[in-house]
């Protein structure tokens, strides 16, 4: 379906449902994004994350036992 299409098609819906669409349609965006950012910053900390060893010493307690004092 073409853009000119799509318009069409929105523009024949009832106000409410074009609204409901048009939050979809936003809400879509945001969260492309947000996971579009969280993939540029999880890649430019990668180099960091695999070299520094400070940033990650506190995952080798990862596997350690933990109990929760009472």
């Amino acid at each position: 379906m073409r853009t000119s299409e799509i318009i069409q098609e929105l523009q024949d819906l009832p106000f409410q449902k074009r609204i409901y669409v048009i939050e979809k349609v936003i809400q879509s965006i945001r969260k492309q994004e947000t996971v579009n950012a969280m993939n540029i910053a999880a890649e430019t900390l990668r180099s960091d994350y695999e070299t520094d060893k400070e940033l990650t010493a506190f995952t080798d307690l990862d596997f350690e036992s933990f109990y929760e004092a009472k």
